[in-house]
Formats: structure tokens, sequence, C-alpha cells
């Protein structure tokens, strides 16, 4: 079946979500210390609450691969899939624009960040769907495989912008938009895709952006209990 048509594109989104809804966080933690990742920091089932959690930079960082790996990995498969080249920027490939390349890596790339924010495993496991996470390692592997020069513009500007402002939020927020702003500063035909993605992840950012606004938000929010849920 071919990957660029319409079941195949909703293939590889739904593979992308079971493959972003793996819990990695939630299962370290657990492994680590027993614990339900959850009830600690921010409640989010990501690496910087195994941080807040195990009290761990070594843990975070196993988290933080095990996240981005679950975005790199499946993005690079159906690219390779299709014929392509990792190293080639996605939108470097589109001659016809976005409607005439196969939307089966997009959506690879949609699955992955929403089954890390909405993870079904974690349902079952708590039986209840609620937000799970908030996309950045994730999205940022997917990138990785997906355009290596949005990549860098998220990180590189997402972490100047905590250095900067000593806010954590504020460069996750800053991040979520350099996306867009890059997809139109390179006048990639795929910045329509760029700024669903960015949105979505500032989606999950939203309520605790506005509390930054309004003082709420502790800079480096890194230990438990040091600062807001959500």
């Amino acid at each position: 079946m071919p990957l660029g048509s319409l079941i195949g594109t909703l293939l590889s989104l739904l593979v992308g979500y079971l493959i972003g809804s793996i819990p990695s966080a939630y299962i370290i933690v657990r492994l680590v210390t027993g614990e339900d990742i959850t009830v600690h920091g921010t409640g989010n089932v990501g690496s910087m609450n195994v941080r807040r959690t195990t009290g761990s930079w070594g843990w975070f960082a196993v988290a933080m691969a095990a996240d981005m790996l679950k975005g790199f990995a499946p993005v690079a498969a159906v690219r390779l899939l299709e014929g392509m080249s990792i190293a080639v920027p996605f939108g470097v490939t589109l001659t016809g624009g976005l409607a005439s390349a196969t939307l089966a890596v997009p959506a690879m790339v949609l699955g992955t960040v929403l089954g890390h924010n909405y993870s079904v495993w974690m349902a079952l496991i708590q039986k209840r769907f609620v937000r799970t996470g908030k996309g950045l390692a994730t999205g940022a592997g997917a990138l990785l495989a997906y355009d290596w020069r949005y990549f860098l513009a998220v990180v590189v500007i997402g972490l100047l912008t905590i250095a900067v402002t000593r806010y954590m939020m504020a460069g996750q927020v800053t991040a979520a938009f350099a996306l867009p702003a890059a997809a139109l500063v390179l006048r990639s035909p795929d910045w329509p895709f760029a700024l669903l993605m960015g949105l979505l992840v500032y989606a999950a950012h939203h309520k605790r952006f506005i509390g930054l606004l309004q003082g709420r938000e502790p800079k480096l929010y890194i230990d438990d209990r040091m600062g807001p849920r959500g």
C-alpha cells in the first residue's frame, strides 16, 4: 500500500500515536523509585518531571533520550521507506507544495507528538484520558528526522531564552513559536504544518504560560513541589 495514499497516511498517524504514547518517563520512575511520576512536580509524564521526581539529572537525560528516540525513530523509518534521505530536510523535497507530498511523513510527526501529549497507554494505566505531556522532547526528536534545520532553530532559541530569562516555561513557549518562524524564514512550503505543530505544543503550555505572565511560575522549576502543576 503506497504510504502516500489516504490509508497510508492514516496508518502512519496511528503508528506514530501508539509509539509516541509509550510513557518513557513513567516507566523509568517506576523502575527507579517505584513511584508514580504523575503525583510529583507538574504531573506530566516528561523528562523534566523525572528530574523533579528522582532528583537526578542522569535519569532526566535517560528520559530525554528515550522521549526523543520515540519521535526520531518512527519519522526516520517512514522517510527511509519513502526513499528519502533524513539528511535532506523534508521541506526541500517538496517541489509542488505540501499538497503534492506524501503526507505520511508529517502524519508520523503529528502522531508521535499527539501520542506523547495524550498517551493511550497512560489512559489504560490510570483509567482516565487526560493530557500527559507537552511534546517538546518527542517533538524535537521527530523534527531532527523531519527537518534538522527546524530542530536547530527550536533547540537553540529555546535554550537561549531559558539562559536569558531563567524561566523554563519561557524557553518552552519560545521554542514552540520558533518552529513556524523558522519555516517562514526558510520559505519552506510546509510552513502550515510547522504552524500547526507549534500551536499544538503551545496549547499544552498555555495554562502555565499565562501563569508565568501573572507571576506564578518559578524560575528554573526543577524540583518537586517547587511550582504549579499542569
